[in-house]
């Protein structure tokens, strides 16, 4: 196991020698910005911004304690519902769940595996997606999870009979060092196409109703609404530890992950794998792929989210207020050194700038003008970054760091 390097506060990596905070490769920031000249990618080219006070009540009064944040949380919220996201329905009246398969000798007898249909209906119309669940079989006690969306080729990346294997949801690893792992298709929640992404379980809820309110929620909301039915599965699934469970995700599936988190008080730890712009980076730094430029995908986002393109510092929240609705939960955001479409500094900024309302429980900050150096994890309480070697991906490192995270969090050994 590689040792994460854990500090208070960040400003210790200088005390202790490690004051190289990462930078990105010169001659990478020359390529890209030379392939790409409409993607700003080259960190003395950002422009000053200022960003909302995530503890400022429309009202102006600032909340200083923890007993007072959840009228501003709940203001947070409101904004990313009705600005970004879209509003979600939640739990149908009517749903099941349906073990399809159930083995107890998966992976050579160190597992069980269940494959679990979840079954929604409302009015007329139904929907089913399905949950994939190993569980190690060497535990005795109830097994923390982490729960992966999934937005890559299910066949390949989360095959249940393991014909397959892919760091993407490294199972045996991950098995071996005692954690469930829990995963589900996007696509089978919500198509991720433009023309098609109401195909899913937004069709459940809306029929085939041309007209749509502008805040009506996007395909990024059902993932995430599709994370939180994973969630009441698991609840009652008698092998799981519901107390621990962690809702993961990579770029696109990263930023759902975020939301999810943000929604649903459940997660016990929420992880950005890589989520970038519109995900844990700071939206105002306009570094990478920006809000207009995610408009390619316009089906992530409810239509009122269109108004930001070009237009970041009209936005009436930015990225860190996101991650600030997680709180006092855990948290952990990872880049990767050669995805800089996905700004990594902007990721551990959108971090670093929740602080203020982890104070409100006590943590202390993680400064933004320190970031740590490559390969070496931080961890400031309930928090965690690193940002590794390699280009825009999840591996097994990220999930091994993930893994020493949630021993941290969890007293899990």
């Amino acid at each position: 196991m590689i040792v994460i390097l854990v500090v208070v506060l960040l400003l210790l990596l200088q005390s202790n020698g490690l004051a190289d905070q990462w930078q990105p490769d010169p001659a990478l920031v020359e390529q890209l910005q030379k392939r790409r000249p409409d993607r700003m990618v080259d960190e003395r080219r950002v422009s000053a911004y200022e960003l909302p006070d995530a503890l400022r009540m429309s009202s102006g009064r600032i909340v200083q304690s923890a007993e007072q944040w959840p009228a501003r949380r709940e203001e947070i919220l409101e904004l990313f519902r009705r600005e970004m996201f879209g509003r979600s329905p939640g739990r149908p009246a009517d749903m099941r769940f349906e073990v399809v398969e159930e083995d107890a000798e998966a992976l050579a007898g160190k597992a069980t595996l269940r494959r679990v249909l979840i079954d929604s209906r409302h009015e007329d119309r139904s929907h089913q997606f399905e949950v994939k669940l190993f569980l190690p079989n060497k535990s005795t006690a109830k097994s923390p999870v982490f729960l992966l969306i999934c937005n890559r080729d299910p066949q390949l990346n989360i095959d249940h009979t393991r014909e397959n294997r892919s760091e993407f949801w490294p199972v045996e690893e991950m098995i071996a060092r005692g954690y469930g792992m829990a995963a589900f298709f996007n696509g089978e929640v919500a198509p991720d196409k433009p023309e098609q992404f109401r195909d899913g379980v937004i069709k459940l809820f809306e029929g085939d109703r041309d007209a749509r309110e502008p805040d009506s929620w996007g395909a990024l909301a059902a993932w995430a609404w599709a994370a939180s039915r994973a969630m009441d599965y698991l609840e009652t699934d008698p092998g799981v530890d519901a107390q621990k469970v962690a809702v993961i995700g990579h770029s696109r599936g990263g930023k759902t992950a975020l939301w999810a988190g943000a929604n649903d008080k459940r997660f016990a730890l929420t992880i950005s794998n890589n989520s970038g712009s519109c995900g844990a980076a700071i939206s105002r730094r306009r570094f990478g792929e920006t809000i207009a430029m995610t408009d390619g995908n316009p089906h992530w986002f409810a239509d009122n989210f269109k108004r930001y393109n070009d237009r970041e510092d009209e936005l009436p929240f930015d990225q860190h207020m996101l991650i600030g609705l997680i709180a006092p939960r855990a948290v952990y955001v990872a880049s990767a050194d050669e995805d800089l479409g996905a700004d990594p500094r902007g990721e551990f900024l959108g971090l670093a700038h929740s602080s203020p309302v982890y104070a409100l429980w006590g943590h202390d900050p993680i400064p933004a003008d320190v970031m740590p150096p490559l390969d070496t994890p931080l961890i400031a309480g309930p928090r965690g970054y690193h940002v590794r070697r390699g280009a825009h991906n999840l591996t097994l490192y990220d999930w091994l760091r993930y893994a020493d995270f949630a021993d941290a969090q969890w007293q899990h050994d």
